[in-house]
């Protein structure tokens, strides 16, 4: 199960990637309808399929270089379903043996859920608050699998023999560590919102916006209303240009910060390697930060080209997973000895005055 578990994740990680080529291509309309594609199971191709297509839906002809983006992803994800709802039975069948039985089976629900966004991304015309819901969902569930990959890896291998202490310090960390988490996946929506509003390309220069540091105009109301009025078809945006500029500078500013609090964090945890054995997963984090920022500036230098912008939406996904990862080692340390004696000694405290009572 832990294998399979791992390779749910990885089938994630493609997934979540397929969606950013079908996103990048203006394939998210290829199929009008859902889960086939123009009533087919695939997309259709001869002559014939075609006229029959064409009669179903006259306002969107046929483009076959359109329909297979949209028809590979959703076979992609319909196979993750699958292999999750496979992992969900066997935890089922093996209850006995403690298996994480409720997360297997609240990740089998969500792929559901997950489902349901991506039949709406279809039948609401790219919505823009749908497409970035759907988008968040798709990490959301491959950090789900990498949880449920790592707990079964332990079940597995059995409880491994403590080899480092945290310190108190390190132990104090453990806040901040939370809070690198949250800014990345703040700084995911971001991306998922600039994605869906077609904003990657408001600005094309660097590091200023349109040759200013803080462009005129922007118009952060427009940008970020997620109350805003959509056409019947979003493909391409509505968004005014000032209120793209808006989302974009602020996807910019985001990274920045992601950069600086990470990078303080983790010069601090690489100072007490030595105390907590933690040096792989933070050079881990420090390899998928730089690795992002330097994907999403090659974005804007190179204008936004596909392979570069497919990595870069695959490279979010590889640092939330190893932010992840850095917090789950975190957590396997024992707790730091003087938190124990301070424990110890309550206790022993607490037994001396019951029996003086």
């Amino acid at each position: 199960m832990a294998r399979w578990s791992a390779f749910a994740c990885g089938l994630a990680v493609v997934v979540i990637m397929l969606g950013a080529w079908t996103r990048l291509v203006d394939a998210g309309l290829g199929c009008p309808d859902w889960p086939g594609c123009y009533g087919f199971l695939t997309v259709p191709q001869s002559e014939t399929s075609i006229a029959i297509a064409n009669a179903r839906f006259p306002e969107t002809p046929v483009d076959v270089s359109k329909g297979w983006p949209e028809m590979i992803h959703r076979y992609a994800a319909g196979t993750l379903g699958l292999v999750v709802f496979g992992l969900a039975i066997a935890a089922i069948r093996h209850r006995r043996e403690q298996l994480p039985l409720r997360l297997l089976l609240f990740i089998a629900g969500f792929i559901v859920l997950q489902g349901a966004f991506g039949m709406w991304t279809v039948t609401l015309k790219l919505w823009p608050q749908v497409v970035a819901l759907h988008l968040l969902g798709g990490f959301t569930t491959l950090s789900l699998l990498l949880l449920l990959t790592l707990r079964l890896r332990k079940r597995a291998r059995g409880e491994p023999p403590a080899v480092a202490t945290a310190s108190l310090s390190l132990a104090r960390l453990r806040p901040w560590l939370y809070g690198g988490l949250l800014l990345v996946v703040l700084q995911i929506a971001l991306g998922a919102w600039t994605a869906a509003n077609y904003a990657a390309v408001a600005c094309t220069d660097l590091p200023t916006c349109q040759g200013q540091w803080w462009p005129e105009g922007m118009d952060f109301r427009h940008g970020f209303d997620i109350a805003q009025h959509v056409g019947p078809n979003y493909l391409g945006g509505q968004l005014t240009a000032d209120g793209r500029v808006a989302i974009h500078v602020t996807h910019r500013l985001g990274a920045l910060i992601v950069l600086v609090y990470l990078g303080l964090l983790l010069l601090r945890l690489w100072q007490q390697r030595g105390e907590s054995r933690l040096e792989n997963s933070v050079l881990l984090v420090a390899g998928a930060l730089v690795l992002q920022i330097s994907l999403g500036l090659a974005n804007v230098w190179l204008h936004i080209p596909l392979a570069i912008a497919v990595a870069h939406n695959a490279m979010g996904a590889g640092l939330l997973l190893s932010v992840i990862h850095l917090i789950w080692r975190h957590h396997q340390l024992p707790q730091p000895q003087t938190s124990r004696a301070a424990s110890t000694e309550s206790h022993t405290t607490t037994i001396n005055r019951e029996v003086t009572a």
